[in-house]
């Protein structure tokens, strides 16, 4: 019988690895994008948000309030800058509210 090694892995390393070996860390990064924009936006935004893209390194946010956009549009580099340390990575260079 082969003897068991005793190595110890947190599932956090484990799906890192994971998700690196099958390429799937543009999935990943368009998954969180969206629970991060619901997160730090807080819900009075997040309900008016029809759809949130990451395209190349665009954020792309479909809103269904027109004043809000206007709102939003005075804070794009603060709304980057946040988006960014929330991510953990440098992502996102530019916000396009539609």
């Amino acid at each position: 019988m082969a003897k068991r090694e005793n190595d110890a892995f947190s599932v956090k390393d484990l799906m890192g690895s994971f998700i690196k070996e099958n390429n799937l860390s543009k999935g990943m990064q368009k998954l969180k994008i969206e629970e991060v924009w619901s997160k730090l936006m807080g819900q009075g935004v997040a309900s008016y948000t029809d759809k949130v893209q990451l395209q190349n390194k665009t954020l792309v946010v479909s809103l269904s309030s027109s004043v809000l956009r206007e709102e939003l549009s005075y804070g794009k580099d603060k709304i980057v800058k946040m988006m960014n340390e929330e991510m953990g990575e440098q992502l996102i260079s530019k916000v396009l509210l539609v």
